[in-house]
This record gives C-alpha cells, structure tokens and sequence, in this order.
C-alpha cells in the first residue's frame, strides 16, 4: 500500500507500524511552549522583585524618610565611587615669598586606596546632581563627627557649597531663612515653598539635619548652620544646650562650636543664633572665629546686635563674613515683612546689595515667596550669602 504523503502531521503516513521520529514542526514547537512558559515565570519572578524593591531616589525634591531612620552623610554618589577633589594625588606645599604673596606647589603623589574615584571639578558650587554629598577632601574626623576643613589644595567648604551666581554687578539681595530643623513641618513647608535663591540656616539644636539638608541642597539652596551664642539676658532667654558662652574657657567654646559643626554637612559658613554679649565680647569671639575661618567657613551676622565685633574681628583675622542689614520679621505679619522687603529692596539700590534675615515662620516664608516672585521683574537678582560676603581671598 502506497505512503499518503499529504496526509496531516497527526496522522501516520502509510501502514507501516514502525516508530517513526516525531516531525521537526512538533519539536520547535515543543521547545517555544517550554520557552514562553520560562519567560513567563521568569517575568513574574521579576515583577514581584521590582515591587518588594524601594524605588530609587532621584534628584527631585521627595517626601522626607520617618524620622526613625537614622541619618547618614553620604561618601559617595549613586555610582558607589568616591569622590575627591582634582589635588588630592598631589603633595601641596605652600610658600609665603619675602613681598607677602603665595605660592603653592604641587609635586605627584599616589592616591590612597584602590579603584576608580569620581574627580569633583567643580571649584566653585556643585553640580546639582551631586549637591546633597559632601566632599570627603573638606571633611575631617573628629570625635563630634566629620568636620569642615579646607583643602590641602586650598578649597575651601564656602567655595564648594556655595550657589553660583550670574556675576552680575547689578541690585543683588540675599536673604536668609533660619531656624531650620526645629520645626518638622516648617521645615519641610520652607524647603519646598522658598524660591532656591534663599539661603537657609539649619538650627544646630533642631532634629533630622543631615536628612533635611538633603532635601535643601537637591532644592539649589545655599546652607548655613546656626549656632546658640550667649546674649545679654542669659540665662534667663536660653538659646539651648551647648551654647557658647563668655564665662567659658576658650576650648570649651570651641568643644561646644564642634559638635554643632558636627550635626551637619555641606554648609558654606556659620550664623549666631542671639549672641549679643558673646558677639561684644572680643576675647570670647577671637578663638571661635578664628576657628570657622581656619576650616574655609564664611560666618553670617544676623545684625541683631549692635555691640557686635564679629566684623572687627573677622577682618583682623581675614575671615569671610557678612553683617545683615534687615531683620525682615521683628513684626510677625505678612504685610509687615513685605514692607521691611521693601526695605531691604531700598537698601541694595543705594548701596549696590543688601542681607535680609528671617526665622522659618509660615508668615515669614509666605511673604519672601510672594516678594521674590517680583523682585526679578525690577531688576533684583537673588543671590545666596556667600556672594555677598567679604571674602580676603577674593577681595
């Protein structure tokens, strides 16, 4: 009997009861069920992976983490590199020649460790990307924790954290929000509602710092940290624990300054919290000023005393400093912040620039908010702190 070659591929061609090899349609079709069902339970594995998996953060503004995490300065940016500074495989030697000028010189000199490392070149200010690590070449060890300090290089903390700018000589303003931290809600509501020009001051006694500092520098903004200082009616008006006080040795002064440098990273300079008989007191001020400019820190006066020597100080020592000209709510009402805004907008005509200062109060953040809104439309350019301090280096 004749093989029906056209007979279907289920069906035998031919009488014959020998065991034939299956058709090769029927294997390939095998193999793709096997492998559509692999695929299938590959894909659903994965799925349920990517759902237990936190999402990673990106550099916009998010919602903070609960306050029961703890808080942690990162050492390195989301590559896992290290990132140091475009010196740090140099040996640096300074030498002050007979006319006062100085020359530094740079021979080569091996990295520590091993591996590739990320070359921060930004000099002046971060990449915004990068905004919210610290740079480990402006960090140093302390029992209070990592500490500003300058480079061996030369860079300094002011430089680095510092808001660029457009360098304009035009009508600049600054104003600065402090009192940061102690306040969760304020703080979070100043981050995200503040336009990025305004710097902002985080309280050393206030709570999550390192995490709300995140959280401003991803913003754009420039940081300051406040420290309590010693006023007139101590101890009856406290500013809180550790505040540096005139009745005390110089070192304890400097212990106390410490662990507030220590809470924090990624500042440009120091700001007093009251402090009008420390700030008038010169043998008090010396050490502790002399201190914040020996670590490339720029220091704020709020302008709230008027015995103040931290000017006459500063410029004695050649540190970088800057006095407040208004304190925009002595009178806590949006109406009267916007007039002292006014003000401070007078001020910076005539003279070229001004600093307004504020605490972190919802009348007080509402009231910047509407006035920076319309200061670009007059002519105001916005600045952070630190482009309009006095700066020795950079005079």
């Amino acid at each position: 009997m004749g093989t029906d070659l056209h007979a279907p591929l289920g069906q035998n061609r031919g009488t014959s009861r020998k065991r034939r090899r299956p058709p090769i349609g029927r294997i390939l079709g095998g193999f793709c069920l096997i492998a559509i069902a692999s695929f299938s339970l590959y894909s659903a594995l994965l799925r349920d992976n990517l759902q237990k998996t936190p999402p990673v953060e990106t550099a916009e503004k998010a919602s903070p983490p609960p306050a029961a995490v703890a808080d942690k300065p990162a050492a390195s940016d989301q590559t896992g590199l290290t990132q140091v500074d475009p010196q740090s495989g140099a040996d640096t030697h300074r030498i002050v020649t007979s006319d006062g000028s100085v020359v530094t010189m740079f021979s080569p000199n091996a990295r520590d460790g091993s591996g590739p490392v990320l070359i921060n070149a930004n000099q002046v200010g971060q990449d915004p990307r990068m905004a919210a690590i610290p740079n480990d070449s402006l960090l140093e060890d302390s029992p209070f924790g990592k500490l500003p300090i300058a480079a061996p290089s030369g860079l300094r903390p002011m430089d680095q954290y510092a808001r660029p700018w457009s360098g304009a000589r035009g009508t600049r303003v600054a104003i600065v929000v402090s009192g940061l931290g102690l306040s969760q809600t304020g703080t979070q509501r100043a981050i995200e509602k503040l336009p990025e020009e305004i710097t902002l001051a985080f309280a050393a006694t206030g709570n999550s710092l390192q995490r709300w500092m995140q959280e401003a520098r991803r913003g754009g903004h420039e940081i300051l940290l406040q420290v309590p200082f010693e006023p007139f009616d101590y101890p009856g008006n406290n500013p809180g624990p550790d505040t540096l006080l005139t009745s005390q040795p110089a070192a304890k002064n400097i212990e106390d300054l410490h662990k507030a440098m220590g809470e924090i990273t990624n500042y440009t300079g120091v700001m007093n919290y009251l402090g009008g008989r420390f700030l008038s007191n010169a043998n008090a001020m010396e050490p502790v000023m002399r201190d914040i400019g020996k670590r490339g820190l720029l220091f704020l006066d709020d302008g709230s005393s008027a015995q103040s020597k931290s000017g006459t100080i500063a410029k004695a020592l050649e540190v970088p400093h800057a006095f407040a000209d208004v304190q925009l709510d002595g009178e806590l009402q949006q109406d009267a912040i916007l007039k002292k805004l006014d003000e401070l907008e007078r001020i910076a005509r005539r003279n070229g620039s001004a600093i307004g200062v504020a605490a972190a109060f919802d009348e007080s953040v509402d009231a910047i908010s509407k006035w920076s809104e319309e200061a670009a439309m007059r002519g105001i350019e916005i600045v952070a702190v630190s482009a309009l301090t006095d700066d020795p280096k950079h005079p």
